[in-house]
């Protein structure tokens, strides 16, 4: 009996395994793909791209600075993309002022503990932050709170804001000089394409400051 009880009760579970059908390698690169060409097709993506670039070279031509935030995945872009600046992209060259908000441990710790999670980047660009500097907000949703609240805070302090989003934007939008809507709701396809974007503005941000450099 019990035998039998065991086998009704496992063979919906099996019918359903087989029926599912997991996404192929190819599919799934497909997908990717099929978002960057949306985003190819957007002419104010483009031209948002041109703004940031004139944007970022004058910041750094003016010994401005440029600040990334997010979290998760949008913090390790944020720090992905402070890195390229302050290092290097294709040109040996000398750094450009790039910084992500989230790398100091004991800070976002002590913040978190004794005001909030959502206060870390607030605090942290009322401190660094100077008018005519740059802060990146990267947030697939467009609602994260302690990004929000860095936005609010540079806007008051007069940094120019630039936010890197999904298709809806959430609140961000009202806080963002530049906001760049990636046309996907998709997690991972909307980080990807923040990539894409920030190398894009890196690339041609260096080519304008050092285009006489060799690389």
């Amino acid at each position: 009996m019990f035998l039998v009880f065991l086998y009704l009760f496992l063979q919906p579970l099996a019918i359903i395994i087989m029926n599912h059908k997991t996404p192929s390698i190819k599919s799934i690169l497909e997908a990717s793909i099929a978002v960057k060409q949306q985003l190819l097709q957007q002419d104010l993506i483009l031209e948002h791209i041109q703004e940031a670039i004139d944007l970022m070279v004058h910041c750094f031509q003016a010994g401005g600075k440029v600040l990334f935030c997010g979290n998760g995945g949008s913090a390790a872009d944020a720090q992905h993309l402070a890195a390229e600046f302050s290092g290097r992209f294709y040109y040996d060259r000398a750094p450009l002022f790039a910084e992500a908000l989230h790398v100091n441990g004991s800070y976002l710790t002590a913040v978190a503990n004794d005001y909030s999670f959502d206060e870390i980047y607030a605090r942290i660009v009322q401190a660094k932050g100077r008018t005519g500097d740059i802060l990146v907000a990267i947030s697939t949703s467009g609602n994260s709170p302690n990004v929000i609240k860095a936005l609010q805070q540079a806007k008051k302090i007069g940094l120019t804001t630039i936010g890197l989003t999904g298709e809806k934007g959430g609140l961000m939008e009202a806080h963002c000089d530049l906001l760049f809507n990636v046309p996907s709701s998709d997690t991972p396809r909307i980080q990807e394409c923040h990539i894409l974007i920030g190398h894009t503005i890196c690339q041609l941000v260096e080519e304008r400051i050092f285009g006489a450099t060799k690389p």
